[in-house]
């Protein structure tokens, strides 16, 4: 019933467009978001045709020796379908793909499909196959916080404290240009909290950053002397605006300038988003629960979705 092509650079504008017009897809599946990470990873996206020869889906995915992974340059993946896709379809699908990765000698698939919240329309087939058919279990499991603003929760009584200090230090929040100082304490505390970098090199989020300068935002919290003290990075999708990144120098964090950055973003710049997703809440490389991050996030009125990871054998 499909046809099952693997991805070259010749299908990119027929890639993206399908992305573009499809119910769950969102830049990060655009080739010229993917694609800036080529060289660390051996592409094996696949794009899926029905029997008319029409793209039906298209799978971003990178191969490991065996292994098949929801394309690990991202934060989720999973099968992008369009809003034409049906479950039994889709059921069908994920037979033939299991045949068509045995036949090149894949044995097992990583999966991590798109959380709920981004999808335009409901778009959980691929959980349904890949129970039914594929017998994937739930291997990992992160949480992240989300805020709906349209009924937010009430701020927890020190995080509306801080951002009410903030205001009083004569701490300002806009829009920002200057990755550059924000890296810098980006990187310092990743260093010194976890010994890790950013995802992201400085020169990589400037150049993605050009390539989506609607979709990849940062804001800044300003000291009365004009000095960069907090920011985040936002990627802001159709219906979700993400958290990639937050950060406050030490002063920062003295003055509350996360809490003020915040209280401007979810009342006044981002009110009328469908979801204001703050980010995971877990260890590095794990999910244990990273307690004091995920207590800001729930102060800020964040409640609990699931990024979560299935694998399978391919028999």
């Amino acid at each position: 019933m499909f046809e099952i092509v693997k991805y070259t650079a010749e299908h990119r504008d027929e890639w993206n467009r399908f992305v573009a017009q499809s119910k769950n897809g969102t830049f990060l599946f655009n080739r010229d978001y993917m694609d800036y990470h080529a060289d660390r990873f051996d592409d094996c996206s696949l794009m899926i045709y029905d029997n008319e020869q029409n793209l039906y889906a298209v799978l971003p995915a990178n191969r490991e020796r065996n292994t098949l992974y929801s394309h690990r340059g991202l934060s989720y993946g999973g099968l992008v379908m369009s809003e034409q896709t049906t479950t039994a379809a889709v059921c069908t699908l994920f037979d033939e793909l299991n045949g068509w990765l045995r036949g090149i000698g894949v044995r097992s698939v990583v999966y991590k499909p798109v959380p709920w919240i981004y999808h335009r329309i409901p778009a959980e087939e691929d959980l349904y196959a890949v129970f039914l058919k594929c017998r994937a279990r739930l291997s990992g499991r992160d949480v992240s916080s989300t805020i709906i603003p349209a009924r937010p929760v009430k701020w927890k009584r020190d995080r509306r404290y801080a951002a009410n200090k903030a205001r009083r230090n004569g701490i300002s929040v806009a829009y920002s240009e200057d990755y550059d100082s924000f890296w810098h304490i980006l990187s310092d505390n990743l260093l010194q909290k976890f010994g890790a970098k950013p995802v992201h090199t400085l020169d990589e989020i400037g150049l993605l950053h050009s390539r989506f300068p609607d979709c990849i935002r940062l804001w800044a919290a300003y000291g009365d002397m004009g000095e960069l003290l907090a920011g985040t990075v936002l990627y802001v999708s159709e219906r979700v605006v993400h958290s990639q990144y937050i950060s406050a120098s030490p002063d920062g964090k003295r003055l509350h300038a996360v809490d003020a950055l915040y209280e401007h973003l979810i009342h006044q710049v981002y009110a009328d988003a469908d979801f204001i997703d703050l980010g995971t809440s877990n260890m590095p490389h794990s999910s244990a629960l990273h307690d004091s991050l995920i207590y800001q996030k729930e102060g800020f009125g964040g409640r609990a979705v699931c990024y979560d990871t299935y694998e399978w054998e391919v028999l």
